[in-house]
């Protein structure tokens, strides 16, 4: 999913994301040319665990454990309005992101053997992809866009599984997080 190279992707691969609709008006256009994640089907996200499981392990009973653990968390709203960068990826990023990172600590809590991209990375910083491998040039322009239609608010309130297909990723599952009592 984000940050990983779309050639890269194999039949049989699965990830657990946080679909972000609402940034899919702002975003779109530049994820279709700067993220290859896109081309191959990922919409607007922030992903909660990739690699997950090889997709001929996910069967119902991994389904019905996967809704259990994520539906112990409540929905809640995230703000996207400002963008950050890791070194070649341009992303906005979630405040709070205590929700995400909560997801994602739930799921390798129950399946450790797959940390977060495959233990490359220290602390996982939850975030949305637009743009991964493009020149400064490139980057600075999709930022300064991004920036005057900011804030996207979204309300998270599912966690997806996609599976790659050998060409593209779809979505296998969707798992709701409990509904936040009213305030």
């Amino acid at each position: 999913m984000a940050d990983d190279d779309a050639r890269g992707f194999q039949a049989g691969q699965s990830g657990l994301i946080v679909r972000v609709p609402e940034a899919e008006p702002l975003v779109r256009a530049w994820r279709d040319r700067l993220d290859p994640s896109a081309g191959a089907g990922v919409p607007a996200h922030v992903t909660v665990l990739f690699p997950f499981l090889d997709a001929s392990l996910v069967d119902e009973g991994v389904c019905a454990e996967i809704g259990e653990v994520i539906g112990r968390h409540q929905s809640f709203e995230a703000r996207f309005d400002r963008c950050g960068r890791f070194p070649g990826v341009l992303y906005l990023a979630p405040e709070p992101d205590a929700g995400f990172r909560s997801l994602t600590e739930a799921i390798v809590e129950r399946w450790p053997q797959y940390p977060p991209f495959g233990g490359q990375l220290d602390d996982v910083v939850p975030h949305l992809t637009i743009a991964q491998g493009q020149g400064q040039a490139v980057v600075e322009k999709a930022e300064a866009d991004l920036l005057a239609g900011l804030p996207v608010v979204a309300r998270v309130s599912a966690v997806d599984l996609l599976v790659h297909d050998g060409t593209r990723w779809r979505q296998r599952a969707s798992f709701p997080l409990a509904r936040a009592p009213l305030r």
